[in-house]
């Protein structure tokens, strides 16, 4: 393992790893019968999701995490180091198993079954010093998350993420973390169960309070983003696409942001932008093998020659 070369990093991320497993169904399965899926494929996911989608829009990636020293943690490290995401601060850990998911993707949605445990070193236990990232993103749930702390001490933006709480009981004092983050990036089950609101218009001022900026993605029903000192609300539809998967597109979405805000894009281009990567990303399987490149985005330019809002931007990062 090799020192993180934090000196010549964009966004360093920090969560959960896990080896995902895809299967296309046809239809949803039924208890006592047999489903044949059309297609499956295996991709790292989990905070793998956000460190590949930013890496493939060019931006340099640190990722810590704990993997398993077992055949999954050996095939999901091999594959983050072949997209040149810098693994120095991550871990093989004996006698840990590999998380792994079971993505079941029918009806333009999915459904996850996952198997792990909790890994024995959190993410204070690996990062005991902030990284001196431009950027740093992080999953929050209900675990120590005192580096974030460091990282913005040290100059860095927050963004902050949060996942699907298997217990369903949507704990607020998540939300704690939050006190440290610049950027909040929930979709909107997420922003309404954890805020106990109805819609995510009302979750995303109550997260106001909160954090800055909120970020709230919606699916098909586009995305919302809410800046709390300026006021300025955003409201971007989502880009109509068929929906093979969509399996890390709301990681995918968020590190479309991370990106446009170390580019400096206005808050409407960002959110715009982060949608069309995650419109991209749930066209086929995978959650960070679907995480467009340069070129997926320059062929939906070609494809769609009217739409001037990122026509610069994708011109210009194109060549990449």
């Amino acid at each position: 393992m090799h020192e993180l070369d934090v000196t010549s990093l964009d966004v360093v991320v920090s969560g959960l790893v896990f080896h995902d497993l895809v299967l296309g169904l046809p239809t949803a399965p039924r208890s006592g019968t047999e489903v044949w899926a059309t297609e499956s494929h295996e991709s790292p996911g989990g905070i793998a999701n956000f460190a590949v989608a930013l890496a493939r829009l060019g931006l340099r990636t640190g990722m810590v995490a704990a993997f398993g020293a077992d055949d999954l943690g050996d095939r999901v490290w091999a594959a983050l180091g072949a997209e040149g995401i810098d693994l120095g601060l991550s871990r093989k850990l004996p006698d840990w198993p590999t998380p792994l998911t079971v993505a079941l993707a029918y009806d333009n949605d999915r459904a996850l079954v996952t198997r792990g445990t909790t890994p024995p070193l959190s993410a204070d236990d690996l990062i005991t010093t902030a990284p001196s990232a431009r950027a740093v993103a992080a999953h929050i749930g209900p675990w120590p998350n005192e580096w974030l702390a460091k990282a913005k001490a040290a100059g860095s933006t927050v963004f902050a993420d949060v996942g699907w709480d298997p217990s369903e009981q949507w704990d607020p004092a998540v939300l704690d973390q939050l006190e440290h983050c610049d950027v909040f990036l929930p979709n909107a089950d997420e922003a309404r169960y954890y805020t106990r609101t109805d819609t995510p218009e009302q979750a995303i001022r109550r997260l106001a309070e909160k954090v800055p900026l909120v970020v709230v993605s919606n699916g098909a029903a586009g995305a919302i983003a809410l800046d709390a000192g300026s006021g300025q609300y955003v409201d971007v539809p989502a880009y109509p696409v068929p929906a093979a998967d969509t399996t890390g597109a709301g990681d995918v979405f968020a590190a479309g942001f991370i990106a446009g805000t170390l580019w400096d894009l206005p808050l409407e281009q960002r959110v715009r932008f982060a949608a069309l990567t995650a419109a991209i990303s749930v066209t086929r399987l995978g959650g960070a093998d679907a995480a467009p490149r340069w070129a997926d985005l320059a062929a939906w330019q070609d494809a769609n020659p009217d739409d001037h809002q990122l026509e610069a931007l994708i011109g210009a990062h194109s060549g990449r």
